[in-house]
């Protein structure tokens, strides 16, 4: 699940100062640097996983490591099933062991494992998805940036449901990122 485990006491104070955890190297497709790092999903050990949009991977930061690790993509961008193309978005799926990535330039959500990191299974194809996140039950709600729709894929399914959004653009802000609660609430 990618909601936070973490409670923060509401009159918590945040440091002035943020300190570098991934990166910080300038631009560029060295370990230790990101370019466009898009979204993150830092995971119960304090291991960050980065979509770095233009190096078209997805880099894990271990906690106090000055260089990342390459565990999906990174392979120049392209639509194999070694490949990634401006990725945006990554959460981890406890129960496969695997990361779900939001290949949006190829209009996929592919699964990698953790395990054997050479390739990865879509799992979703022609759509443009941007937002991911994954409920107490195993159900992964992609955001489709072309169709402005949250869809709701349970286990097995291809078609997903339509569970937000799905009648054209509206005339606020474009949502990317969303989040799901206990109780099924989607932010």
């Amino acid at each position: 699940m990618r909601a936070s485990s973490i409670d923060i006491h509401p009159n918590a104070k945040w440091a002035q100062n943020g300190i570098t955890v991934a990166g910080g190297n300038g631009r560029g497709n060295e370990t230790n640097q990101l370019s466009w790092p898009w979204s993150l999903y830092v995971d119960d050990d304090q291991t960050i996983y980065v979509a770095d949009y233009y190096n078209h991977r997805i880099v894990e930061w271990k906690s106090g490591a000055t260089n990342g690790t390459v565990v999906a993509g990174g392979n120049g961008y392209g639509n194999g099933a070694h490949q990634l193309n401006r990725p945006v978005d990554v959460i981890i799926d406890k129960d496969s062991d695997s990361l779900i990535v939001s290949d949006y330039g190829n209009d996929r959500v592919v699964r990698w494992s953790r395990r054997n990191g050479t390739c990865g299974d879509t799992i979703i194809s022609n759509i443009a998805c941007w937002g991911l996140t994954m409920d107490e039950n195993g159900s992964l709600y992609v955001n489709d940036d072309e169709k402005h729709e949250v869809r709701r894929y349970k286990i097995g399914d291809t078609q997903g449901t339509v569970v937000a959004g799905g009648n054209g653009k509206g005339n606020r802000l474009d949502p990317h990122v969303m989040r799901i609660t206990a109780i099924f609430a989607i932010f």
